[in-house]
């Protein structure tokens, strides 16, 4: 289990249509802002089991983060400025514990030390709230360690679930959620929350919303790493040009290589930090650690194996989704919708395909994309799967 993460105050001072305060992050949900703050106001029915979905970076965790710091607001409106706003926002509120996962699950032990958190009465604000930003993560018997809690929560602790779908959790913990589903921000709210929030060039910040399809954590990565959104171009190049099995096959192989190295450097990253974390903790100095901690030290090392297997799953899948993109471009203009591109950048290789192809084509290589991602997630070997997508794309247009 990570230590929550940060984030800065959201600037209560933010003019325009959108929300404002603590809400000023939570771009493109004006439904779900304004049920979250029935919901915190005097008049309204607060929930003490709240269930957060929407699509991967549609702002789940933001969204858990302003409405926590909205219950703890000294002005109840999420002002965004009082201390009790400042710090839930940056991590440290003693009330509110944010809980995110990069591993592939959350185990019991885990959800058990969240159930004796929430126990305890709230020691400055009104609540005791605690958020699971991967509640999807959870085993059927992690579910059940957390029910009885969930049923029959103290008073003042509220519980915030986030998950892709309600149907990523147990039935029985879903059913005494209140559920609230988010929206895929449009990318104009994306592209303006870069540029206000992170500095972003305005015409940066529009193309990366585009290709980030609403996800605000990629939009991020495109719009501020450099290179970051001519790599995927390069990538929707290499995707379009595939004319045979044996190009498909070595174009696999790079790409699962890419997902392994990148995912290795984030994970040896966590794991060098944490180790850090670990020996300070035990005041151990010259890095050898005693027997009575070499079980806690394996676990640590078992830890960043897990990760690192999660993170090669997700930076394929993010691989895959910008395959899917591409090829819902080409089926754009094989059917002459008028929408518009989602990779502007490669208009002239998407429109030779388009040219070239069927839409019926088109639309069985965009169920095989998500065939894959699934393969992919129920643990078959990445680079079979992918080959096996690969070698699809390369006869439609051999």
């Amino acid at each position: 289990m990570s230590a929550p993460t940060s984030a800065g105050p959201a600037d209560a001072g933010s003019t325009g249509a959108g929300p404002t305060g603590v809400w000023a992050d939570v771009v493109g949900q004006e439904a779900a802002v304004a049920q979250f703050r029935r919901a915190a106001s005097p008049e309204g029915s607060l929930a003490q089991a709240w269930l957060i979905t929407g699509p991967p970076g549609s702002g789940r965790s933001t969204a858990a983060r302003a409405f926590a710091a909205t219950l703890q607001c000294e002005t109840g409106e999420g002002c965004g400025h009082c201390h009790a706003c400042r710090t839930v926002l940056a991590g440290t509120h003693p009330d509110v514990t944010a809980v995110a996962t990069d591993k592939l699950s959350i185990s019991k032990e885990e959800v058990r030390s969240l159930v004796l958190t929430a126990q305890r009465s709230p020691a400055t604000g009104a609540h005791r709230v605690i958020i699971i930003e991967d509640a999807d993560r959870m085993s059927a018997g992690t579910f059940n360690v957390l029910l009885k809690s969930i049923e029959e929560p103290p008073p003042h602790t509220v519980w915030m679930l986030c998950a892709p779908s309600a149907e990523d959790l147990a039935p029985t913990i879903r059913s005494r959620c209140r559920v609230v589903t988010l929206a895929i921000p449009r990318p104009s709210d994306v592209a303006e929350l870069l540029v206000r929030r992170d500095g972003a060039d305005p015409d940066l910040a529009e193309r990366a919303a585009l290709a980030a399809q609403g996800h605000i954590g990629l939009a991020l990565r495109y719009a501020t790493q450099p290179g970051a959104l001519e790599a995927r171009e390069e990538s929707a190049r290499t995707l379009l040009g595939l004319r045979s099995s044996g190009q498909a096959v070595l174009a696999a192989g790079t790409l699962v290589e890419r997902a392994n190295a990148e995912a290795a450097a984030t994970a040896d990253d966590v794991a060098a930090k944490e180790k850090e974390r670990f020996l300070r903790s035990a005041g151990i100095e010259d890095g050898k650690v005693p027997p009575s901690l070499r079980s806690q030290m394996r676990q640590l090392e078992d830890d960043a194996k897990r990760r690192r297997t999660r993170l090669v799953r997700d930076v394929l899948d993010r691989y895959l989704l910008d395959a899917h993109s591409v090829l819902r471009d080409v089926l754009v203009l094989q059917l002459g919708t008028g929408a518009e591109l989602v990779n502007p950048g490669v208009r002239e290789e998407i429109v030779h395909a388009a040219e070239g192809g069927d839409p019926q084509v088109t639309l069985a290589l965009l169920d095989a994309v998500q065939q894959a991602r699934t393969r992919i997630a129920g643990n078959v070997p990445p680079l079979l799967a992918t080959e096996a997508l690969l070698a699809r794309i390369a006869v439609r247009a051999g």
